[in-house]
């Protein structure tokens, strides 16, 4: 049968059925809890021991799971406001839930069954407790307990009751009285009391042989060694090793072994094991000079990976693992050549730059491949605390080191490579600012000295070869941005995208299910229907996962001899296409433009529909728009509000008429300064109802007096519209210098016209 009692929690205390113990609570709750069991209970209660006296707000799951059920004898409040109570214990329960208290939040209330003692052998038992009273007897006799304990022991006939009593008066650990509550066969708990009371009595004999050696002359410095003496010899008796001495050993022998320069950080370690020498095994503070010495060993404080030299060689593993990123590769190839020349370079902090699915992280590992170095990957998209990577100081309960320093021990050399990834997502607010908490990490002239707050001690970061990743220039913290050598990888082409399948994805995947070309077999057609029909996106992570599918489909089909896949095998096996490989309207309709833009997938030709209606005068705007798109807009229509005599338009439509510009494409926020030279075209296009041909996309912002100025994205903007079927497209005249990185099959196919005013654009189409 279930029951249900408020719960008391206490600390340094345990209490045992029987047992009566006075306490003076000082804290509200637990005054709160005792009220309650008054009122509700009938006096009675639930008393819960905490396992780790240092947690002020124990989890439940830490909270032992066999209780004991007590009832408040008498209570008095005194006139300083705490509570006196009286408690005596009943028996052991099993606790079997723990909730909050519907009315009091702050109380639990535990459900529990009580506990049945086990059968036991009567003989055994009677033999148990005359050993057990023959013990307390000479224990008494020794001082070691009070003699009070004779008198309650004589009335006592059932093991039960005499193992419950004797525990109550005996100075045992707090976990060894835990063992003796949770323990209910009273067999084992009299077995437990012998050789409890035996260990005891034993000490007690060695105590006074010692006191008698050391008894004449002590001073206050040989104490320690008394200490140590008794313990030793303990543990000799017992016929047990002195492990914390071999530990200590073992902690000397790792210092050596590490052979520190820094002497500051050698005396720190020397300094801990000397503490954790002093301190006895029942310190709370021993588990944090063991964890601390463990971080402090393990650390490559003078240990390095041999870099690869050789420039031929690290170029042909680059070009291995990636098509393309010339840009990187470069970079990487003219800091190991500086390197070679003087060995104390700088690295640069490369900052690759791209959507998702393009390679950053891959290009990171095969970096530290080609370079012969151990990787580490660091995420820190959402990161708000700033003590993620720096560590938290050693004061803190469960503290530790942060990223920085766990991936120098993870990798085991100090000139690891580091990856830290998605820098443009981090979060600055009340938390932190995980920001400026990297600039110590990345500044060549400071992360020579990093501190970590749980180290304490100056580790020198010099020699990491750090890369950081992000999605989005725009959106790194300035004070990162300064001190990052970016490089862009852009979107792949359809051409880039065969190549890579059939360099990189199909042979990956083939190894994988242990298959060949002769089993499956993709045409350059098939390819391009895959990757324009069923994936939309910048890199190749998605063609990945659809080629997988294909595969294991196919697998379970049981078809891998000579399987030829063609259209209708696509269809079969993924159904239709989820994408059309180009969203353009078509030609016929004034007043529409294709403007280019960024996503996360990549460039994109994104329409704008523009069109006028009864009104007064009003502007409406939909599509995601934010608030440099609307002033954009502003500025198109004043520039041709300004210009209606150059355009041979009339401003009644902006006066007498409502104007309802939309951005296609609504999903898509629209917060970029691009757009102005395309928002100007559709008005003038619904203005003077001259249709736009829908091959034709433009990209620039315009000015009050009518200059086109230059705009970010140019490579990716080309390859969205190369993708889409575009075949003229207009850019700022300022953006010449960025059609170097555009992949020369793009060029070749588009019609680039280069503009400095909007009026070349306007005789172009117009006139």
């Amino acid at each position: 049968m279930k029951n249900s009692l408020p719960v008391l929690l206490l600390k340094n205390l345990l209490i045992l059925p029987h047992q009566e113990v006075k306490l003076e609570l000082t804290n509200e709750l637990s005054k709160k809890v005792v009220l309650l069991s008054s009122l509700e209970n009938k006096n009675e209660l639930i008393v819960l021991p905490v396992k780790d006296q240092l947690e002020e707000k124990p989890e439940i799951s830490d909270l032992p799971k066999v209780a004991i059920v007590a009832k408040v004898k008498n209570k008095i409040t005194l006139p300083n406001g705490n509570l006196r109570v009286t408690l005596r214990g009943l028996f052991r329960a099993q606790v079997k839930n723990l909730l909050n208290h519907k009315k009091e939040k702050e109380i639990l209330q535990c459900t529990f069954e009580k506990m049945s003692i086990p059968e036991y052998d009567e003989i055994e038992s009677l033999a148990l407790q005359r050993k057990i009273m023959e013990l307390v007897h000479q224990y008494v006799k020794n001082d070691g307990i009070s003699n009070s304990i004779l008198n309650l022991m004589k009335d006592i006939h059932d093991l039960n009751k005499l193992t419950d009593l004797v525990v109550s008066f005996l100075p045992i650990s707090f976990s060894r009285k835990l063992f003796y509550i949770e323990e209910m066969n009273p067999i084992l708990r009299g077995e437990g009391l012998l050789s409890d009371l035996n260990l005891e009595l034993q000490v007690m004999k060695l105590e006074e042989q010692m006191e008698e050696k050391f008894q004449n002359g002590l001073e206050k410095s040989q104490k320690e060694f008394i200490l140590k003496e008794k313990l030793r010899e303990i543990q000799e008796e017992l016929g047990e090793p002195n492990l914390k001495e071999k530990e200590i050993e073992q902690y000397k022998e790792s210092l050596e072994k590490l052979n520190i320069s820094n002497s500051k950080v050698e005396l720190k370690i020397k300094e801990e094991i000397k503490k954790l020498e002093l301190l006895t095994e029942t310190s709370p503070e021993i588990s944090n000079i063991r964890n601390y010495l463990d971080w402090m060993l393990s650390l490559p404080w003078n240990h390095s990976s041999q870099d690869e030299t050789d420039l031929e060689k690290i170029k042909k593993n680059l070009d291995k693992n990636h098509f393309g990123l010339e840009e990187a590769k470069d970079k990487i190839l003219e800091y190991i050549g500086a390197k070679i020349r003087n060995n104390m370079v700088n690295a640069p902090i490369l900052c690759l730059v791209g959507p998702p699915g393009v390679g950053k992280t891959t290009l990171a590992k095969s970096i530290a491949e080609s370079l012969n170095k151990t990787f580490y990957k660091i995420s820190v998209g959402g990161l708000n605390d700033s003590s993620v990577l720096t560590g938290h100081r050693r004061t803190y309960l469960g503290s530790s080191p942060g990223k920085i320093i766990e991936g120098i021990k993870k990798c085991g050399t100090k000139n690891p490579v580091i990856l830290i990834d998605e820098i443009d997502k981090m979060v600055n607010d009340y938390k932190g600012d995980p920001a400026s908490a990297l600039l110590d990490i990345l500044d060549k002239e400071q992360n020579k000295n990093f501190v970590d707050y749980y180290i304490e001690e100056e580790f020198d970061l010099s020699d990491v070869l750090f890369i950081v990743t992000a999605n989005y220039k725009e959106d790194i913290p300035y004070e990162l941005y300064d001190r990052l050598d970016v490089v862009e990888l852009s979107s792949y082409t359809l051409l880039e995208k065969i190549a890579i399948v059939k360099k990189h994805l199909l042979p990956t995947l083939y190894k994988e299910h242990k298959l060949t070309t002769k089993n499956i077999k993709f045409s350059d057609s098939v390819l391009k229907e895959i990757i324009e029909c069923y994936t939309y996106e910048a890199g190749v992570r998605d063609l990945y996962r659809v080629l997988t599918s294909i595969i294991r489909k196919l697998i379970v089909k049981d078809t891998l001899i000579d399987v030829k896949i063609t259209h209708e095998v696509l269809i079969e096996l993924l159904g239709a296409g989820k994408y059309e490989p180009s969203f353009l309207i078509e030609s016929g309709y004034k007043g529409v433009v294709n403007a280019l833009a960024v996503t996360k997938q990549g460039g994109m030709v994104s329409p704008i529909e523009t069109c006028f209606y009864e009104g007064t005068g009003k502007v409406k705007i939909t599509g995601f728009v934010e608030r440099v798109m609307d002033e954009s807009i502003s500025v198109a229509i004043s520039y041709i509000m300004s210009h209606k005599d150059l355009f041979k338009i009339n401003d009644y439509y902006f006066k007498n008429k409502d104007l309802h510009i939309h951005f296609l494409e609504a999903s898509m926020k629209k917060d970029g300064p691009s757009a102005g030279v395309s928002i100007t075209t559709a008005l003038i296009s619904l203005l003077t109802n001259v249709v736009i041909p829908s091959n034709i996309a433009m990209s620039g912002e315009i000015t009050l007096l009518g200059f086109v100025k230059k705009v970010g994205g140019i490579k990716e903007k080309l390859i969205g519209a190369y993708h889409d079927n575009i075949k003229k497209v207009f850019i700022p005249k300022e953006n010449h210098n960025d059609l170097i990185k555009v992949p020369q099959e793009i060029l070749e196919k588009l019609e680039i016209v280069e503009i400095e005013k909007y009026e070349e654009i306007y005789n172009a189409l117009f006139s």
